[in-house]
């Protein structure tokens, strides 16, 4: 993801706000939507997870950071990789609406460049990849979870 505008998801979810919430900070949930080798995740300002990703003869260990913490509304964190300079930042912000469906706002923004020559720090990939993972992982995830 190069130094752009911030790629930006917003999405109505027919669940909950709790729900969701628990999604995005609860590590058992998150493995199995969004990253499934997370070793561990806390939804505290200051705490620090780290994670290998591969892509084909790439790796990627993630290095992730809480910086905010607002509980069933928002979650921010730093996203840093050990072999390679930049750092980015996510912001996912949840809104309940009157019907008790969530609205979910994802905002990724780099906040220090990425090498341009790496694939994976293109602005599209990074537009995929948060599709894919919000979209269609997250929405299936919450789908096939409904237990309410």
């Amino acid at each position: 993801m190069d130094n752009q505008e911030p790629i930006r998801i917003e999405i109505s979810l027919n669940v909950p706000v709790n729900k969701v919430w628990e999604a995005l900070t609860n590590v058992t949930q998150m493995r199995e939507w969004y990253f499934e080798n997370i070793p561990d995740f806390k939804p505290e300002e200051g705490f620090e997870t780290k994670f290998e990703v591969k892509n084909g003869e790439r790796i990627f260990t993630h290095i992730w950071k809480i910086t905010e913490v607002i509980p069933f509304k928002k979650i921010s964190y730093t996203w840093k990789f050990e072999e390679y300079p930049g750092e980015g930042m996510s912001i996912f912000e949840l809104t309940t609406t009157e019907n008790n469906t969530t609205q979910l706002k994802l905002e990724s923004q780099v906040l220090t460049p990425y090498p341009k020559d790496i694939p994976e720090f293109k602005r599209e990939s990074g537009e995929a990849g948060w599709d894919y993972l919000i979209n269609k992982n997250l929405v299936e995830f919450l789908q096939k979870s409904k237990d309410f």
